[in-house]
């Protein structure tokens, strides 16, 4: 298989970035050391090239009523133009096929941000999902690169990269929204809980791009750094805590789905009705109670209930503790065990939010399950 490059493979490589293979993809994992790039993110400011995430445009004349029908959540609930949604993409049984993020961006225009590991997936799903509904679908995996600059700092420190009415409207931005401003494409959007924002802009300009942010003082950051800042924050990663074989009720992601209008016929709707009732795992944080790593598929054992699973676990930069995202059956309360190597180490069950925007959400006390 052809290992694929980003646009900016050769910056970089000048930067002496450690590369990985990463779905297909030769990666940053970081540029000499993970945990200071974590730091920064959350201190200041970082830029994350990920431009291995794949764009797909819809456009046409019924292209919100295809996405209505195609996605749990419901892009009707955008108001106008410029926002976005974030929503999962289903099967018939409910499993999630992908999560992803919709823009709207015209009139008939919504552009969806999918998983690099499930591009061909999705391209097939969504080509046969289309058949029947006007609208134009298209792949822009050879002409558009994405960065993430994300941090508390990363609003300002774009002040000194684009012009002043540009960043006057970055600067305006909440949460989830979008804009357009010549070639580039902008939203206020991430995957490490700080604020920040994601610009989609054509591959010939990147070079560019990239050179004046980390002329502002932003710091190249890796894929090492997304993963912890997206764990501390408690955001699910496709193939880890969701997939085909997991719905979203299952996932944390209940929220992601919008049961009304009633008769809104979504693929997975009919499943998930009948699941509801009968749950019986529900995803949760956990918190290591002694000293130790948590990693991917450690059997948590919950006495005289039953047993799970962590999807993802790590040593938290920021909280200084082991922390993980967990399966566990529906009625576990706030002590679990896991086994560690053959010993049952005692953890703490919580809301699976760790940090978000600086805030320590575990010491304040506000994740504890009740």
């Amino acid at each position: 298989m052809t290992i694929k490059q980003t646009a900016l493979h050769a910056k970089h490589l000048a930067s002496q970035a450690k590369m990985v293979a990463f779905y297909g993809w030769d990666m940053p994992l970081h540029y000499g050391s993970q945990l200071e790039e974590h730091h920064q993110v959350r201190n200041d400011a970082g830029v994350f090239d990920v431009s291995h995430m794949t764009i797909v445009d819809i456009v046409g004349d019924e292209a919100k009523r295809f996405l209505q029908y195609l996605l749990a959540n419901d892009v009707g609930k955008l108001k106008q133009p410029g926002t976005a949604l974030y929503s999962c993409m289903l099967n018939e049984a409910g499993g999630v096929i992908d999560d992803l993020i919709v823009y709207w961006l015209d009139e008939n225009r919504y552009r969806l941000i999918v998983n690099a590991g499930t591009r061909e997936k999705d391209w097939g799903w969504l080509q046969k999902q289309a058949k029947g509904f006007e609208v134009s679908l298209q792949l822009r995996v050879d002409d558009l690169s994405i960065l993430a600059v994300q941090g508390p700092l990363a609003i300002t420190k774009t002040s000194q990269v684009f012009s002043i009415a540009c960043y006057q409207k970055i600067a305006a931005l909440k949460p989830f929204q979008v804009f357009e401003q010549e070639d580039y494409c902008i939203a206020c959007t991430g995957y490490t809980g700080e604020n920040g924002i994601e610009i989609m802009v054509p591959n010939e300009q990147v070079d560019t791009l990239w050179d004046q942010l980390l002329a502002a003082g932003i710091q190249p950051c890796g894929l090492g750094a997304r993963d912890t800042l997206r764990l501390e924050a408690g955001f699910s990663l496709y193939g880890a805590e969701m997939d085909e074989t997991k719905t979203p009720l299952e996932s944390n992601l209940a929220w992601t789905i919008a049961w009304e209008p009633t008769h809104r016929a979504f693929i997975g709707r009919s499943a998930l009705e009948a699941q509801k009732p009968n749950l019986q795992q529900k995803l949760v944080g956990l918190v290591l109670s002694q000293k130790g790593v948590l990693r991917n598929h450690q059997k948590v054992i919950v006495p005289d209930i039953g047993e799970g699973e962590i999807t993802s676990g790590s040593f938290s930069p920021t909280l200084q503790q082991a922390i993980a995202l967990a399966r566990v059956p529906l009625t576990t309360a706030d002590h679990c065990f896991v086994d560690i190597r053959g010993q049952l180490a005692p953890a703490r069950v919580v809301k699976p939010t760790f940090v978000r925007q600086g805030k320590n959400f575990f010491d304040d006390g506000g994740s504890t399950l009740s």
